[in-house]
């Protein structure tokens, strides 16, 4: 009898990992309920921490965003959560196909357990799959850092001009 009282209207929502969009906009909105109920400013995320959001599993649905957040409330040391102060345990359910460069803290840690991933699917040649992506993510976050400026981002990289013009050519980032 109950089941066919509550059966009235169904509502389909699908998990939260079909529906990344969201993530930002409910991760802000429960940052702002655990600041309110401890007393305290709500944090704010830091753009690369919501992409990283964004990218997880999320087995436990929206109550697993939920209670991160209530815990990064306590736990993230300054008023901006960065990815580094994302609990540990949110990337030990990662999907296999989440970028290495969208996990924070221990990229060396990340690099394997991708390695490790790709060399059960059969993967060969890691190393011709991995280095573009990682001097892609390096360039651009050192011309981002630059604002442009390629003969000091080929510095911050240990590079001269020439190398960075031919890298940024050989990855198709001119």
């Amino acid at each position: 009898d109950l089941f066919h009282r509550l059966n009235v209207i169904r509502v389909h929502l699908p998990p939260l990992r079909e529906r990344r969009e969201d993530i930002p906009r409910l991760a802000r909105y429960f940052l702002q309920v655990a600041a309110r109920e401890l007393g305290v400013e709500a944090k704010i995320l830091h753009p690369e921490t919501e992409t990283a959001l964004t990218r997880l599993h999320w087995s436990g649905n929206v109550r697993q965003l939920e209670n991160t957040c209530r815990w990064l409330t306590v736990m993230a040391a300054g008023q901006e959560v960065l990815i580094q102060d994302l609990p540990p345990e949110l990337f030990e359910t990662a999907t296999p196909d989440s970028p290495v460069q969208s996990l924070p803290d221990s990229w060396a840690t990340l690099l394997a357990q991708w390695a490790d991933r790709a060399l059960r699917s059969g993967h060969q040649n890691l190393l011709s799959e991995a280095q573009p992506e990682m001097e892609r993510t390096l360039l651009t976050t050192a011309l981002r850092h630059t604002q442009g400026h390629k003969q000091e981002a080929a510095r911050l990289l240990g590079w001269g001009r020439n190398t960075l013009t031919r890298k940024l050519k050989e990855l198709g980032m001119e």
